[in-house]
């Protein structure tokens, strides 16, 4: 036959391995840490918003000022093109003149020439810019009162002369110069405190994550007793050490009964291997006749096959256990695979004098896997039947309630104290009083599995409590679909 049990992946050993130790983790390079890439989005988020803030500000100021000096020139241009189609020329020339007059501030620049631009008609600068030429509005050095100095101007043109006009941006232009140094400095000091954020930022990221990392590194060295440390203040770092931590002991606990498993294995093989192997010994040495060979080899085989059935126990409760049974739920009725385990275990109850009793409703609904199901509900009319004494009774019933459902299976036996009652889960246990029965402690280790495979649980209880034979009443309870 071949060979069907389950490979292990064996780790290479430990020499073969860089192994971490506890206080020795290196950090990782600053380019490939997560904290640095999240200080760094950090400081760019930061930096950009200040800076964005700064802008606005800035265009705010010294773009307002802009946009103010242009609409008083336009409405100055529009004004002086208006008194000249009313009056002419001259009447332009003394509007000009005037403005000149009240300018307390001696912002405003005026030029009035002739077509040629070789005749002054009015203003206060005293030569026609070339950038005129070429657009209607810009900005250049004029000679104004004596002194050159920076000037928007707009040329408007009218027929037979040339006219412009504008204002002097000697007082804006320091005020912008002042704006732009401010932001320069602001931006600097924004980027500084972005870094220095980040910094912090990425500090705190490692000394948050330090215990997770050692005790990954005590994990990996051996020491599996190493948990995370909690800080307190139950943010999502302590939320994640408790995971881990959680996960830690759960994997202690797989760790655990799986040396428990093997050692159990070990044990109770043991017997059954070496019974086989004495027998067959027996009847080739000794055997009289063809028939006690016979007979002494299909013993060996019973025991053989005893075995296996442990062997194939233990790999449906791990299938189980493992939840790679998932794949196989639907939705079914419960009641006709209650019915098919009665049926099933009817005529052994008959064959021992006992009465099965089967209490059950029209339907119940469920999602789940239909064959686990009726492997765990007929592993406990095993039990029941096994411990029932003659002339007692066993009882099957199901229902629905607000919580789930629950089938249970109660018998007339001695029943279970509460000690063994609490380790009857646990694989190769069997009680004192099951001592001389056949068996080998793996039925409700199964049934136990495949309960928390459908999110449900298996309680025992006395079926009659008080009494002598106060019997036992196991109850699977199966969440709602």
């Amino acid at each position: 036959m071949p060979d069907n049990t389950p490979l292990l992946r064996v780790p290479p050993p430990l020499t073969a391995r860089r192994r971490a130790e506890p206080g020795k983790l290196a950090p990782p390079r600053l380019l490939k840490s997560a904290g640095f890439r999240f200080a760094v989005l950090f400081a760019a988020m930061f930096a950009s918003a200040a800076i964005a803030l700064v802008a606005v500000l800035w265009w705010a100021t010294a773009g307002a000022l802009d946009r103010q000096t242009d609409v008083a020139i336009r409405a100055d241009a529009v004004a002086l093109s208006e008194r000249w189609r009313e009056a002419g020329q001259n009447a332009v020339a003394e509007s000009i003149e005037e403005r000149l007059a009240v300018d307390v501030g001696n912002e405003a620049i005026y030029l009035l020439m002739d077509a040629s631009g070789s005749l002054r008609l009015a203003g206060n600068i005293d030569r026609w810019p070339p950038e005129a030429a070429e657009r209607a509005w810009f900005r250049t050095v004029v000679r104004h009162d004596g002194f050159e100095v920076e000037a928007r101007l707009h040329r408007v043109d009218l027929p037979g002369l040339r006219l412009l006009v504008g204002r002097d941006e000697t007082e804006r232009e320091m005020l912008r110069r002042l704006l732009t140094e401010g932001v320069i400095w602001a931006s600097g000091a924004v980027i500084l405190f972005a870094l220095l954020g980040a910094w912090l930022l990425r500090s705190v990221l490692q000394a948050r994550l330090r215990p997770a990392f050692r005790t990954a590194a005590a994990i990996g060295g051996g020491d599996l007793g190493s948990r995370v440390a909690l800080s307190g203040r139950e943010d999502e770092f302590d939320r994640l050490a408790q995971t881990m931590n959680a996960m830690l002991d759960h994997i202690g606990t797989l760790m655990v009964g799986v040396r428990g498993v093997s050692d159990a294995i070990a044990h109770d093989l043991r017997t059954p291997i070496a019974r086989a192997r004495a027998k067959l010994e027996d009847a080739v040495g000794a055997a009289r006749d063809e028939a006690a060979l016979r007979a002494a080899i299909e013993e060996g085989i019973a025991d053989l096959d005893n075995i296996s059935r442990i062997f194939r126990a233990l790999l449906r409760i791990a299938e189980a256990e493992a939840g790679a049974r998932r794949a196989a739920f639907a939705p079914f009725d419960l009641v006709p695979v209650l019915r098919d385990a009665a049926e099933l275990y009817e005529a052994s109850a008959e064959a021992r004098e006992q009465r099965l009793e089967v209490d059950l409703p029209q339907q119940l609904a469920m999602v789940g896997d239909r064959d686990l199901v009726l492997q765990a509900v007929a592993n406990l009319l095993d039990n029941a039947i096994k411990f029932t004494p003659p002339g007692g009774s066993v009882r099957l019933a199901a229902r629905q309630t607000a919580s789930g459902l629950v089938i249970a299976v109660s018998d007339d036996g001695p029943g279970l104290s509460p000690a063994d009652r609490a380790q009857a889960g646990e694989r190769f246990f069997r009680a004192d009083k099951a001592r001389a029965t056949p068996g080998s402690g793996l039925g409700l280790s199964l049934v136990v599995a495949v309960a928390h495979l459908h999110g449900g649980d298996l309680l025992l209880d006395d079926a009659r409590a008080g009494e002598a034979m106060p019997g036992l009443r196991a109850e699977l309870r199966f969440p709602l679909p």
